[in-house]
């Protein structure tokens, strides 16, 4: 188990679709993280900006740019980019930062600005690159793959259309309740099933929208938390950035084939379950600790994967979960008390700090009409693309 940090603030910026520059979201984000500390933008040490490669190349540095935007006073600087991972990559530079000494207080700021429809690779021939290959060669967009392992859940474990939609169900009612969400609106199953079939057997409303958004954390070590007055703060106890493990069997994004387990038996376990489980490990937790989870609902098929992946249920056990309620608020293990992805979209440099923005605020008790009673543990988790393991424990 590593040493623990403190949450300090938390804050974001509304998704939704507002024309502006990612900046503008970021910088928002980042001040209303500040305020929630109680700290000024001259008392942090280092900022850590999550990239965003729409955003030309500010968004390339976005540590730099973030620093720029709030004013010049010389925090050390770092950007990242992992995909979808690109949060979590921050988050855990911070804590590495904060826990090697190199600084007592850091800034971790994500914004994105996305453009409408389904994302595409960036640019140009690449004809090395797996990410260019599955659009030219096979057409397989996002939504494709998502619909090809919902339908690997039907075939494996039963799971109905009916069943995803009840998934988007429980996600817009909690989402209806959270100011932050771009997706306000309760749905009904009859809803999800009339809307447009955009990849078979995943209407429109089982899918996550593009949005633009922001999010922010400051991050400190305790005995900076404790003499600034934050005597029981929220504190992150894992982040788990793990890759794949050869042969990898289970087809991911951008890949179009799998490892051949020939010669090379498979591992025990999936890259999402690896994932969950680095994360426990460092951590000192199991599944059976949580109070609740915020995960990577890109669909709502996939939802109900990672009930599985982090362990709440056994294999092919997600819809007796999600269908016995103890998914939902209320439930044993709420998951996306914040209305996650689908009330969201994807702003895809934010998305895991506003995961843990969700987390810290169910910690602390202060998530309002969503709030998860009694919450003490929390898990993130999603991952990006390339193989970029991605979840976050945190506990109160």
């Amino acid at each position: 188990m590593t040493g623990e940090v403190a949450v300090l603030g938390a804050g974001m910026h509304p998704w939704g679709k507002w024309g502006r520059n990612f900046v503008a979201y970021g910088v928002a984000a980042a001040r209303a993280a500040l305020t929630d500390a109680g700290l000024d933008w001259r008392d942090i040490d280092s900022i850590i900006g999550a990239d965003t490669v729409r955003g030309g190349y500010p968004g390339y540095v976005a540590g730099a740019t973030f620093a720029k935007a709030l004013g010049w006073q010389g925090a050390r600087v770092t950007s990242v980019y992992a995909a979808c991972a690109s949060g979590a990559q921050a988050l855990d530079a911070a804590r590495a930062q904060i826990l090697s000494g190199l600084a007592d207080v850091v800034l971790v700021v994500g914004a994105d600005a996305a453009p409408k429809g389904f994302f595409r690779p960036a640019g140009g021939d690449r004809p090395d690159d797996p990410d260019w290959l599955r659009f030219r060669v096979l057409g397989a967009t996002n939504p494709v793959y998502f619909g090809l392992y919902a339908r690997r859940r039907m075939a494996v474990h039963g799971d109905t259309p009916g069943d995803f939609a009840q998934v988007k169900v429980k996600n817009a009612a909690m989402g209806a309740l959270n100011p932050h969400a771009r997706y306000r609106r309760r749905v009904t199953a009859e809803e999800v099933a009339a809307s447009a079939v955009v990849a078979d057997p995943l209407r429109l409303l089982d899918i996550c929208a593009t949005s633009d958004g922001g999010a922010a954390v400051v991050l400190s070590s305790m005995d900076f938390a404790r003499r600034h007055g934050h005597g029981d703060p929220v504190r992150i106890r894992a982040v788990a950035t793990v890759t794949p493990r050869y042969p990898n069997t289970v087809l991911d994004l951008p890949d179009i084939a799998t490892d051949s387990a020939v010669a090379v038996d498979p591992a025990a376990e999936t890259f999402r379950m690896s994932i969950a489980r680095a994360a426990y490990e460092e951590a000192g937790v199991g599944p059976e600790d949580l109070s609740l989870a915020e995960v990577y609902d890109l669909s709502t098929a996939l939802e109900l994967q990672w009930y599985e992946d982090l362990g709440l249920c056994g294999e092919g056990e997600g819809v007796k979960l999600l269908r016995d309620g103890a998914t939902a608020l209320g439930g044993r293990i709420p998951v996306n008390a914040s209305g996650g992805l689908a009330s969201f979209g994807e702003a895809v440099p934010a998305q895991a700090i506003a995961q843990v923005c969700e987390l810290t605020l169910q910690l602390r008790g202060e998530a309002g009409d969503r709030q998860v009673a009694g919450a003490r543990v929390g898990i993130s988790a999603n991952q990006g693309l390339f193989g970029h393991g991605s979840a976050v424990i945190a506990v109160r």
